[in-house]
Formats: structure tokens, C-alpha cells, sequence
């Protein structure tokens, strides 16, 4: 499968997910449909690296991943609930004092 999208700028705000791709178009996405990015702070959504010659963006912080295809397409992660909240578990488990 050839990729013409390819993100070359990512940008967040409090809602909303905002790629700028490499043909000159930009794409505007609710960030509630990311849970990950939503429950993330501002410094984990900062740090994100795009990978793949621009097919995916990749958050290490936030152990996400998403491709711009699906972005483009509107595709949502298929992320169980309950996965959901076993990353949020031990979200507030490692930021608990010792």
C-alpha cells in the first residue's frame, strides 16, 4: 500500500488533535476520541516523535501510537475499556508517593 499522507508537524491542544501533512493539508480531530492523549498531561503530549517517513506519530509517554491514514479516515483505537483502565490504574499508581 503506497501512503500519499504524511504528517510532518503535530500539534495539540486542550481538545483537539491538529496535523499538518506533508501535502498541505491539515486535519483537525477531537482529542476524546485518543483517550491516551486525553488523559495525558502537557508535557507526555509533547513528547511525541513522527516515524515511518511520516505514516505514524508515536507518543512514548503515553505508549501511543496512531497512523495518519487512520486519522484521515476517522478510525478510533480499538483499546478495550478495560485495557483503558488498567493503563489509568497504573498511571496514578506510578505518580503515588513512595
Amino acid at each position: 500500500m503506497i501512503f500519499s499522507e504524511r504528517a510532518q508537524a503535530v500539534q495539540i491542544t486542550d481538545d483537539t488533535l491538529v496535523v499538518e501533512l506533508s501535502d498541505g493539508r491539515t486535519i483537525s480531530v477531537p482529542l476524546a476520541w485518543y483517550p491516551r492523549l486525553w488523559y495525558g498531561n502537557p508535557e507526555e503530549r509533547k513528547n511525541f516523535e513522527i516515524i515511518g517517513d511520516g505514516e505514524y506519530i508515536h507518543w512514548p509517554d503515553l505508549d501511543e501510537d496512531l497512523s495518519v491514514s487512520g486519522i484521515l479516515s476517522g478510525r478510533k483505537p480499538k483499546e478495550s475499556p478495560e485495557s483503558l483502565k488498567k493503563w489509568l490504574a497504573a498511571r496514578a499508581g506510578s505518580k503515588s508517593p513512595a
